[in-house]
């Protein structure tokens, strides 16, 4: 087992003084790994993540082992540091092998200090999972799992371009819940010619489920696929907001949280690795394509893969993993701490800004008085939330963050 050194115990960050290059770090923030599994059965019309169809089968052993090294070559800028959530993304990270998703996990185990209780997620998709193939992610390791449903309407399936129905989507979330504790479906509204009643009828099957996690997301049109090529006939904003609206009332009536813009939990049942992104916490980041955002002493660095399954095998075998590196600079780290706290309905403490980002709070501070001023922000007792005014309009509450 790989020697790790405990962490030193939790100082509050000293902010930079005025007029220093640095940033100064005493503690750094929680760290998460993610890993990114590339390949899928079918690339979705309107999926612009990093994912690419499944030719002439998946190198999986050599993938695996391009991840382990991947990981050992990062160990350096992680060492003595825990890692609190493994994120599984893709793709379909569903398509690998129990087989190999446990060598990998003992392999990261072995490399670095994972938390006893440690929160492990994978993604899936119902069109690629069975029965045994769930049992063989449990014995891996994995305690939660992420199920892409999009919908349980058979026609807006089609118009999704998803490789399953209904009927699987219900079977997969079934067998899911006799594997795991906590499973997660994720829902789109404001699909193609999808009225209110059958966005309702979308939550109300996932709450007949008992699933204890909602991921609920508007469709949109993301550049470079093929729904923005060709547009699907979509509600209007006016019918879209009126969907949001619905849907968040029927999951608060139902005993659910909105904590996030886009996530939904039952008491206790939060997603700890993305409540970790939206605290502008750690995360490294492994596999074709993934982003990593780390903090130092000093400074925080922004790293990407290569992207393409194949750059990225031919990269390993020359142990050249990372495409792209960057410094954030101090004066982009408002707006980036914002991109994610934001997001958090319940909202944060100020000082969480200085500890994750070495600044001090008065950087922050006339930017929120201005913001809370428009109706965007409340402020009080040193506890930042977006008003309801500001969840809807987000993108005008970020700009008021830009350097």
């Amino acid at each position: 087992m790989t020697r790790v050194i405990p962490l030193a115990p939790y100082r509050a960050a000293r902010p930079a003084a005025r007029g220093e290059g640095a940033l100064q770090f005493a503690t750094p923030p929680p760290l998460a790994l993610y890993i990114h599994f590339p390949w899928c059965v079918r690339k979705c019309p309107y999926c612009d993540f990093n994912s690419h169809t499944v030719r002439d089968g998946i190198p999986e052993d050599a993938y695996v082992a391009a991840l382990i090294a991947d990981l050992e070559q990062s160990l350096p800028d992680i060492w003595g540091r825990r890692i609190h959530s493994i994120f599984f993304g893709g793709g379909t990270p569903s398509l690998i092998t129990p087989e190999a998703l446990d060598r990998l996990l003992i392999a990261v185990r072995a490399r670095v200090q994972l938390l006893p209780q440690a929160e492990i997620t994978l993604e899936a998709n119902p069109g690629t999972v069975e029965a045994a193939r769930f049992a063989g992610f449990r014995d891996a390791g994995i305690n939660r799992l992420s199920i892409g449903v999009q919908s349980f309407n058979d026609r807006h399936l089609s118009a999704l371009g998803r490789i399953h129905d209904s009927a699987e989507a219900l079977r997969a979330i079934e067998l899911a819940q006799r594997m795991f504790e906590r499973v997660n479906i994720d829902l789109m509204y404001a699909l193609p010619q999808q009225s209110m009643d059958e966005a309702m009828q979308d939550v109300e099957r996932a709450l007949s489920t008992g699933v204890t996690h909602l991921s609920c997301y508007h469709l949109t049109l993301e550049p470079n696929t093929p729904f923005a090529a060709h547009p699907p006939a979509l509600p209007d904003d006016d019918a879209s907001a009126d969907m949001q609206e619905a849907l968040e009332a029927k999951l608060a009536d139902a005993g659910f949280r909105h904590y996030e813009t886009s996530a939904f939990a039952r008491p206790g049942q939060h997603c700890q690795h993305n409540l970790n992104y939206w605290q502008f916490g750690d995360y490294l980041g492994i596999g074709a394509g993934a982003h990593g955002k780390l903090s130092f002493h000093d400074r925080i660095r922004r790293d990407m893969r290569h992207k393409h399954p194949n750059a990225y095998l031919d990269a390993a075998a020359r142990g050249e993993f990372v495409q792209e590196s960057r410094e954030v600079a101090a004066g982009e780290l408002p707006f980036e701490f914002m991109m994610n706290a934001a997001r958090l309905n319940d909202g944060f403490h100020i000082d969480l800004f200085q500890r994750h980002t070495a600044l001090p709070v008065d950087v922050l501070m006339p930017r929120l008085l201005a913001a809370r001023e428009d109706g965007l922000l409340e402020l009080e007792s040193g506890h930042v939330r977006p008003t309801l005014r500001g969840r809807r309009f987000l993108n005008e509450l970020l700009q008021r963050f830009l350097d």
